[in-house]
C-alpha cells in the first residue's frame, strides 16, 4: 500500500502518513485509506475523555498546591494535555471532506 498508519506515541493513536499524492492512488486505495482511518478516528472522542480526566486530576492537585515550582510543573502538563487533546480534535475534523477520486 502507498500509505501507512504510524503511531503517534504523543496522540496515543495512528495517523494516515501518506507516501504520495491523495489524488495519484487508485479508487481502492483510497478507499481503503478511508475506512481504516474511520474505524481510528472513532477511537479519537474516547481518547479525548481519557485525556479530560487526567486533565482533572491534575486541575485538583494545582488547587492542593502551594509550591510555586511544582505549581508551575503541574501547569505545564496541563498545557501539554490541552495540546493534545487540540491536535486529536484537529485530526478528528480530518477526512470529513475527502472524497474518493474515481479515475477516469
Amino acid at each position: 500500500m502507498t500509505t501507512c498508519f504510524q503511531y503517534d506515541s504523543r496522540l496515543g493513536l495512528a495517523v494516515p502518513h501518506l507516501e504520495t499524492e491523495w489524488d495519484n492512488l487508485s479508487y481502492e486505495t483510497q478507499a481503503s485509506i478511508l475506512n481504516k482511518w474511520e474505524e481510528i478516528r472513532g477511537d479519537i472522542p474516547d481518547r479525548i475523555k481519557e485525556l479530560e480526566k487526567e486533565i482533572n486530576h491534575l486541575q485538583k492537585q494545582l488547587y492542593e498546591e502551594d509550591e510555586f515550582l511544582k505549581s508551575c510543573k503541574i501547569n505545564s502538563s496541563i498545557a501539554e494535555l490541552a495540546s493534545i487533546i487540540n491536535d486529536l480534535w484537529i485530526w478528528y475534523r480530518t477526512g470529513e471532506d475527502v472524497e474518493i477520486k474515481v479515475h477516469a
